[in-house]
């Protein structure tokens, strides 16, 4: 059957539609042009840091002087280049497709992160923006992170209460106040996290400030630890 459906629709690269060998990574030139996060990264944020490791937690500039709620955090790609193309398609041009390669890609960077008996829960979205997009794209991420490592994904254990102003073109200030109270856990699905060790997913991180409601709104639940991984993480340049 599996040989059939790759004759009849062939995998395609999943940032150009190429056609490519394997089961829906990238094509060639969209690799070279895809900045994958390897070697030593900060270890809240996952972003890559210069230099060798020498064996201690490193943390980036930013993670450094912003609190960061959670223990751990990697990322899968630098949002720059074709990494950035990715996560535009994945969250605005209806492309969930995007999530079983992404997943992978997670799955590899936030491979040291993950225990025995950890959940999976995905960043959650408003309504309103579920109504715009169709989907939440963190919650198909988290789907297929869960396919590929094997552990439980609790996709609505979070509720996004407030809609929310856009967080672009805001300081990191206002990009922290403007998340203040707008994640929650689910009135009954939410205890599901009591006493566990989570992993928070997300499809870019910029400033924290999300990612950081989400981990207050975990341990509001009760979780143990909570840990977070990203498709994509915005750098802050020279």
């Amino acid at each position: 059957m599996q040989s059939l459906l790759r004759a009849i629709y062939p995998a395609q690269c999943a940032s150009c539609g190429e056609i490519v060998e394997g089961d829906g990574g990238l094509c060639g030139p969209c690799w070279r042009e895809t900045r994958f996060v390897t070697g030593h990264v900060c270890d809240k944020c996952g972003v890559g840091l210069p230099g060798e490791s020498d064996g201690h937690l490193d943390l980036c500039d930013d993670c450094m002087t912003i609190a960061r709620p959670w223990s751990q955090g990697r990322t899968a790609l630098d949002y720059t280049g074709n990494g950035r193309r990715l996560v535009l398609a994945f969250k605005h041009a209806d492309r969930p497709d995007i999530a079983e390669p992404a997943a992978r890609w997670v799955a590899r960077a936030a491979q040291p992160l993950f225990t025995p008996g950890m959940l999976i829960v995905p960043v959650p979205s408003h309504w309103t923006r579920l109504y715009r997009r169709r989907y939440n794209q963190a919650a198909e991420l988290a789907r297929a992170l869960g396919r590929a490592t094997g552990h439980g994904v609790l996709p609505t254990a979070l509720v996004r209460t407030q809609g929310g102003e856009t967080q672009e073109g805001k300081t990191v200030d206002q990009r922290f106040a403007n998340l203040h109270g707008a994640i929650r856990p689910h009135p009954k699905r939410g205890a599901a996290l009591e006493g566990k060790r989570i992993l928070i997913v997300d499809d870019v991180m910029t400033s924290g400030a999300t990612l950081a409601a989400a981990t207050e709104a975990a341990f509001v639940a009760g979780a143990a630890d909570v840990k977070i991984a990203t498709l994509a993480r915005v750098a802050r340049g020279p």
